[in-house]
């Protein structure tokens, strides 16, 4: 079998669906470990007297869906004392009038809007960070984006943790809410059955994380200015990946909490699909290499199928697809539905083997370039940092 190209592609096939094979039962195993602590941690009702005062900082740009039913759920946190502190880099900006709405339903809550009209690097959003922080009160500090909705006891799982000097950083895993175009579900797909399932995988791996995720940062002040504050991530694509791994640095550990949060996706039209999953994978591949390179491993349909058409539908070949295709579906219901609590799974699960093979050739794409574009603007990835295209 191994004596002609055909013999060898059929070969490096089955080799990969079993390496593929190896990896969802990595990720049955950490999603199962993950659920066991969401259940040990409901048992445990926090005391409201040891919860210290934080300041959530929301850099907004434009309007996403659902933004406004988001940014109310930040306002609706049972929890002692924290404050919301808003960024715009423009007064006119759309969001401004979500964040006036938000102060009028809310007089209460000490809710700040800051208009960061500074340029501090490529990084729009990490620009506005730094303008935005001066304004905040208080010593832990929790950054999202304008998409992200929480639950109620978002602040009672997600601060408590930094009250223990080991603890540098915390962070949250998320499920997408699609829209309902075809690109905007293949994504939501991917972000609860791989993408977290291989935040879960890392964990186990490496006896936890050393990054974060943008969905939730939350960090203490000093440390954020032991690691030279938001300013030296100005030019980084990938900013809450160097938060993370800047913070672990020092020494600290990074905590995935267990509360999962929602981000919502937009209407993406096939291109827009396309260039998002390109700029994600690119991202990937600067700021973790070794690890992106192992993702072709981890494509136990896709690799199956090609072995499957390799052995002229063999008995062996439809059996080793038929344990592939289960044991994803498998692993993407235990990921999703179990570990993200994603009701939206079960109905996407047909779409998984569009997915996977879709990812393959994103995963591909990946490794052809440096160039991404990021709201409007093109850009070229050189060491993580983005560097603009000039028209």
């Amino acid at each position: 079998m191994i004596h002609n190209p055909a013999g060898i592609a059929e070969t490096v096939a089955v080799l990969g669906t079993l390496a593929g094979l190896s990896y969802y039962v990595l990720c049955l195993s950490s999603a199962i470990s993950f659920i066991r602590e969401q259940n040990a941690a409901a048992r445990f009702p926090l005391d409201p007297k040891t919860l210290p005062p934080v300041s959530i900082l929301k850099p907004l740009k434009g309007t996403d869906p659902g933004m406004f039913d988001s940014l109310q759920s930040h306002c609706r946190q049972d929890y002692p004392e924290f404050e919301i502190v808003f960024g715009v880099g423009d007064a006119g900006d759309p969001a401004v009038a979500l964040v006036e709405r938000l102060k009028v339903q809310f007089p209460a809550l000490p809710i700040r809007l800051v208009v960061c009209q500074k340029n501090l690097g490529a990084n729009r959003k990490v620009s506005s960070l730094a303008q935005m922080l001066p304004q905040a009160r208080y010593e832990q500090l929790i950054v999202n984006d304008g998409d992200i909705r929480v639950a109620s006891d978002y602040l009672r799982r997600v601060v408590p943790p930094l009250l223990d000097p080991a603890i540098g950083l915390v962070t949250c895993l998320y499920r997408g809410v699609p829209s309902p175009t075809l690109g905007s579900r293949l994504e939501s797909l991917g972000i609860s059955t791989d993408f977290c399932a291989g935040v879960l995988v890392a964990r186990l791996l490496e006896r936890g994380i050393k990054f974060g995720l943008g969905s939730t940062l939350a960090f203490r002040r000093c440390d954020l200015a032991a690691i030279g504050g938001f300013e030296v991530l100005a030019d980084y694509l990938a900013d809450d990946y160097e938060i993370g791994r800047r913070i672990a640095a020092q020494g600290l550990k990074v905590k995935l909490s267990e509360t999962v949060v929602e981000t919502f996706l937009p209407q993406y039209k096939w291109r827009e699909f396309v260039s998002h999953q390109l700029r994600w994978a690119r991202t990937v591949r600067h700021s973790r290499p070794g690890g992106y390179l192992g993702l072709g491993l981890t494509f136990g349909i896709p690799w199956a199928l090609i072995a499957l058409a390799g052995a002229h539908r063999s008995v062996w070949a439809w059996e080793l697809a038929g344990a592939a295709f289960a044991l994803r579906i498998l692993t993407a219901w235990v990921v999703g539905r179990g570990a993200l609590r994603d009701p939206r799974v079960p109905f996407l699960l047909g779409l998984i083997p569009l997915r996977d093979c879709v990812a393959v050739l994103i995963w591909l794409g990946g490794f052809m370039g440096h160039m991404i574009t990021w709201r409007g603007d093109s850009f070229e990835l050189k060491k993580g940092k983005l560097v603009r295209i000039r028209a």
